[in-house]
């Protein structure tokens, strides 16, 4: 067998995910871990295991196995559902085996679906072996009532529910005929519709409340939205698959919301002008009440609002921003007293902030500069939440870099939070999970060949380290070395990587920009594992530059606003930028030779590149890019650049398609044709309008693939394949 290279093994361990603890889930009470994790970092069957705490010494026992998918279904013959399969593929989930698990208000037992099945497992040590409950075919999505009664789940569109106990009581929950609907095809419910997976980051479709009485339910009817066809093209006797994919510019799914009573089946339409608000943004269910979050289609106004049980709805914010209003992942909360917290920016800040009084206006609890990122969780006492800090803090040890995340412990009753994990002591990327004093923090930085998994009590002010959760990761065949700048007037965050073999003095090598450079995405992180697959290109003979441009987060609302109206021009101006800063450094750079690829919206970039500013970028691997931003989704793409109906001008001069005539630079244009995020229409007809124009290009189609690649071989040799082109195109 030929010895282990890294493009092989990022592809076998699927990126170094597998292996690594994930899905953190802690009992109310402190005393139990559950998480998903696979045996090993080349095993691809993710397991369920449980970890106790004793609270009392500050002491945990050792992991034990509670689920284990081979001895459940050992013969994997049952097909996953095409429901699963998308909201696996809208979570970027690479992982088989239980991908997902729900608890009870206990944490004394645990529901899962594998394949199609439902099963329910106890979780304490002497509990016996998974069993199977009655449930309808392709089941998926289950979760406990709070009481641990009643199991709902989604099967065919429709919400379900079945006994606990395993008993013969499963029945239909929803459907329109009990609502009073017409029932049809498009019409589901409990299922997150595409924009709110996608791109508002809301998984999930129901919401059990805390007495087990009732669910809230969101009902989509996806018959406005344009059908769209996804095709196979090397299996021509297979049928092409319907996909309603709610393009800029056209209608979105309706999506509603109601309460239903788990007993009774009697439904309940919460009441909202969902004409002038039509996304559901965020729906949360805990004892201090339900609280759902909706917004406008142009993104600029976001309306917070409690729910009654008779679906009556209080609104208790009205957020307004010009560009739009920034979604933070975990906000909103309500503590007792119906006060709410939440996020609002102010100061270049995304700040943390609370009522003072029910209804009252937010008041900024963090202070400027502090950006945060996701907030944990919150109770009366405090607010756990992860952010970084864009420019030094007052009084607050965190590093003054986007590329750096903390853990942070506010008490309410004080002025300055408890810095939990990460701060200037140990730079890196952190975030956590947390209930009660307990709290799970993940921590990757630079110096860590694997993340730690750490679980942590915090008492009296004090962190206590209880111990670590096995990390069964493999660490990366390279060792990436990433050098950081700060580019430009705006402080541009940039990575530099040599070969890991000297570079000679005098010795120029050519250069390969490696971005991401749009929104919501960063890729100069603190991380070992960010830059892996950069240090194996710097290896096979370039200097790579890592750029995070204008409209990536870290560095406060205004950096990400500065492409309100135009992704194209200011992106690709930050790329030059950073390229400039860092050659001003390295005189290794030869820039004369600067190739560039990218995937997604990197692909869209490493495309705009070449095509506009040949002078400077010389080659290109354009990975499923956009290239027609009316081809996009409605909820990513209008947030930027408005409704295409309106402002047809601000989408010409982000599109592709009129630079086709200019290409004079080698191009490989990449594109899984089973793509349904970027479809594949995107690569095509930018390579009409290349042959149109009679410009040579190369284009490698990926039959089978989505916009992700886990697929082992092809994972493996796209890496391979994309060094031979550059090689190729920079002559070398």
């Amino acid at each position: 067998m030929s010895a282990d290279t890294f493009p092989r093994q990022y592809a076998r361990t699927r990126r170094l995910s597998l292996g690594e603890p994930r899905s953190h889930t802690i009992t109310t009470n402190g005393s139990r871990l559950l998480f998903l994790r696979s045996r090993g970092g080349s095993d691809p069957v993710t397991c369920l295991w449980a970890i106790d705490v004793d609270t009392t010494t500050n002491t945990l026992s050792d992991e034990r196995l509670v689920a284990d998918p081979l001895t459940i279904d050992a013969t994997g013959e049952h097909a996953l559902p095409a429901a699963e399969r998308s909201r696996r593929e809208r979570m970027r989930e690479q992982a088989d085996g239980i991908t997902a698990y729900a608890i009870d208000s206990t944490g004394e037992h645990a529901v899962f679906a594998l394949s199609g099945r439902l099963y329910i497992v106890g979780t304490a040590p002497s509990a016996a072996p998974p069993s199977s409950l009655v449930a309808a075919e392709g089941a998926f999505d289950p979760r406990l009532s709070p009481n641990g009664r009643s199991v709902a789940y989604i099967a065919d569109g429709q919400l379900r529910i079945t006994a606990a106990d395993g008993s013969a009581h499963e029945r239909l929950l929803t459907g329109d005929h009990n609502s009073g609907h017409h029932n049809s095809d498009d019409i589901t419910w409990g299922v997150a519709d595409f924009v709110a997976s996608e791109e508002l980051n809301r998984f999930r479709g129901y919401w059990w409340s805390p007495d087990s009485t009732t669910l809230a339910v969101a009902r989509v009817d996806n018959s406005p939205v344009e059908n769209w066809w996804i095709a196979d093209p090397a299996n021509p006797d297979r049928p092409p698959v319907a996909h309603r994919y709610p393009a800029a510019g056209t209608a979105n799914a309706d999506v509603s919301l109601w309460l239903v009573r788990a007993e009774a089946g009697h439904f309940t339409q919460v009441a909202w002008n969902a004409e002038l608000f039509p996304y559901l943004v965020a729906v949360s269910w805990s004892d201090q009440g339900l609280v759902m979050v909706v917004m406008d289609r142009a993104q600029r106004r976001q309306q917070t609002m409690t729910v009654d049980l008779d679906g009556a709805t209080t609104t208790v914010v009205d957020e307004r921003d010009d560009a739009w209003v920034e979604l933070v992942p975990g906000t909103p909360a309500l503590l007792s007293a119906a006060r709410l917290v939440s996020t609002i920016d102010t100061h270049d800040t995304h700040a943390l902030a609370t009522q003072e009084t029910p209804l009252g206006p937010l008041t900024p609890l963090t202070p400027a500069n502090l950006q945060v990122r996701r907030m944990v969780d919150v109770d009366d006492r405090r607010v756990v939440f992860t952010a970084n800090a864009s420019a030094p803090v007052a009084d607050l040890a965190v590093p003054a870099d986007p590329a750096c995340t903390s853990v942070l412990w506010w008490p309410l009753s004080m002025r300055t939070p408890i810095v939990v994990a990460g701060g200037v002591y140990d730079p890196g990327m952190h975030d956590a999970i947390a209930i009660g004093d307990t709290v799970v923090v993940r921590s990757a930085s630079l110096h860590r060949l694997r993340a730690d998994h750490r679980i942590l009590r915090v008492i009296d002010g004090q962190v206590h380290e209880l111990g670590t959760i096995p990390n069964l990761a493999e660490s990366a065949l390279v060792e990436p070395r990433p050098v950081f700048l700060r580019a430009g007037p705006r402080g541009l965050p940039v990575a530099v990587l040599l070969p890991s073999t000297p570079v000679p003095d005098g010795h120029t090598l050519p250069v390969l920009m490696d971005p991401y450079g749009g929104p919501h995405a960063q890729r100069v992180l603190a991380s070992r594992n960010a830059f892996a697959t950069s240090q194996w290109l710097a290896d096979q003979g370039f200097v790579v530059v890592v750029v995070d441009g204008r409209g990536t987060p870290g560095l406060g609302p205004v950096f990400e606003r500065e492409v309100l109206g135009d992704l194209a021009t200011p992106v690709l101006e930050d790329q030059i930028i950073g390229l400039q800063c860092a050659a001003e450094g390295f005189p290794q750079m030869d820039l004369s030779r600067v190739a560039i690829r990218g995937w997604s919206f990197g692909g869209f970039l490493a495309a705009l590149a070449v095509l506009r500013r040949p002078d400077v970028f010389h080659a290109a691997v354009v990975g499923a890019p956009v290239t027609d931003w009316r081809l996009y989704d409605t909820a990513y793409t209008e947030r930027y650049l408005g409704d295409p109906t309106v402002q047809p001008d601000v989408y010409e001069r982000s599109s592709l398609l009129a630079d086709a005539p200019n290409l004079t630079r080698p191009m490989m244009l990449i594109h899984g044709l089973a793509d349904d995020n970027v479809v594949s229409a995107h690569t095509l007809r930018l390579s009409s309008a290349l042959l149109a124009a009679g410009r040579p290009h190369e284009v490698l189609p990926l039959t089978g693939v989505t916009h992700m690649t886990p697929q082992e071989v092809v994972a493996e040799n796209l890496l391979l394949l994309q060094v031979d082109f550059l090689r190729r195109a920079l002559k070398l």
